[in-house]
């Protein structure tokens, strides 16, 4: 429904409270910085959120100065002029991490990708995530020329 506002035009109401997208995404307004993955996290639903923060805070533990932004419904984070390196999602029953240059990391992330360069990690509500070694992929993909978008 759209709203006539004083020039006679419709427009559209605000909307206050972001909505998930099927599957479980929150759908949040592109942005850089790091209010739009604060909200982004804040959106998630259930367990996520927390899952959520842990990661963020550990992408900006391991990598001081990192940059952030939301882009296509996903926090991203970056170095300023060599790209993004990892990127998150969510899915119904798990986080999708996405590393851009996950092929090139040692050891690899455990899921692949139809893109050779591009590797996964799942994050399951009941499996515990090794800190260490996703701290260690993320010092990696950092060091790496990113994916520019």
């Amino acid at each position: 429904m759209a709203f006539r506002g004083k020039s006679g035009r419709a427009r559209l109401p605000a909307v206050t409270e972001p909505t998930l997208l099927s599957g479980g995404n929150p759908q949040i307004p592109k942005g850089e910085g790091d209010a739009p993955v604060k909200a982004y996290i804040a959106a998630m639903p259930g367990w996520k959120s927390a899952a959520g923060k842990r990661l963020d805070e550990l992408v900006v533990r391991t990598v001081p100065g990192v940059q952030k932004a939301v882009k296509w419904n996903s926090p991203f984070y970056g170095i300023e002029g060599q790209g993004w390196f990892l990127s998150f999602h969510c899915f119904n029953k798990y986080i999708k991490v996405t590393f851009f240059k996950g092929g090139a990391l040692d050891p690899q992330p455990p899921v692949a990708s139809k893109d050779a360069a591009v590797r996964y990690l799942h994050i399951f509500e009941d499996e515990p995530v090794d800190e260490a070694r996703l701290a260690d992929w993320i010092r990696q993909a950092a060091a790496l020329p990113g994916w520019l978008a």
